[in-house]
């Protein structure tokens, strides 16, 4: 009876252990995936916040995004008495991958790339991409740009200016109303030829002008053809 009886307990005690240590199993079990859980609700919180103040940074900043915005319909040029255009609202300075569709041509403001175009009195003999050359201008460079109706006289002559000076760069640009156009930031004019004195007065005025938004940025280390 009594061998009986121990028997039962120990039956009972070995059941009872059996059911504490699988309780304390899937205790455990809990636990792990509780830390489990919080550890990644954790990691996708600081993710997220990480993420949100990339894109803030770049906001702020004006990093590069891929969306462009091209300006049309957003401003207009003004002449003055001395001939100089100048668009009347203010413009872009995006870097941005997608393709800007400026509303002048040769663009003298906007969105644009972020390499800009060597403009260390540089010559080009081919167009040029003007989401790089308008970074030049941004740096404070005039840019010289012909068409086919220009004289080869006033182009070598042009050239030959530009060569000496720094922050001014050229190229061709068939895209372009007047045989021979000078632009800047924000500025532009035609002018006749490489002799008419408004090339002179262009250059005195807006190579590393008031109108730069980046004065002293570089012109150099940048693209080249």
């Amino acid at each position: 009876m009594g061998s009986a009886k121990k028997s039962a307990n120990d039956s009972g005690s070995a059941a009872r252990k059996a059911r504490i240590e699988e309780m304390r199993r899937a205790e455990r079990s809990r636990e792990l995936r509780n830390r489990i859980l919080t550890i990644g609700v954790s990691v996708a919180i600081v993710a997220g916040l990480a993420v949100g103040a990339t894109l803030l940074v770049k906001k702020e900043s004006g990093g590069s995004d891929t969306s462009a915005s091209d300006g049309k319909g957003a401003g207009k040029f003004v002449t003055g008495a001395d001939g100089v255009k100048t668009w009347d609202k203010k413009l872009t300075q995006n870097h941005v991958t997608k393709k800007v569709d400026y509303p002048m041509e040769p663009p003298v403001g906007g969105d644009h790339n972020q390499v800009w175009m060597n403009c260390n009195g540089d010559v080009y003999t081919k167009a040029l991409n003007n989401m790089n050359a308008v970074h030049s201008l941004e740096h404070g460079a005039v840019w010289v740009t012909y068409n086919s109706k220009a004289a080869k006289a006033d182009i070598d002559a042009l050239a030959a200016k530009v060569k000496k000076t720094p922050y001014t760069l050229m190229s061709p640009d068939d895209k372009q109303a007047d045989p021979i156009m000078l632009s800047a930031w924000g500025k532009q004019r035609t002018v006749t030829s490489a002799k008419d004195p408004n090339v002179d007065k262009f250059f005195e005025q807006f190579v590393q002008g008031k109108q730069t938004p980046e004065p002293g940025a570089a012109c150099t280390n940048g693209l080249s053809q």
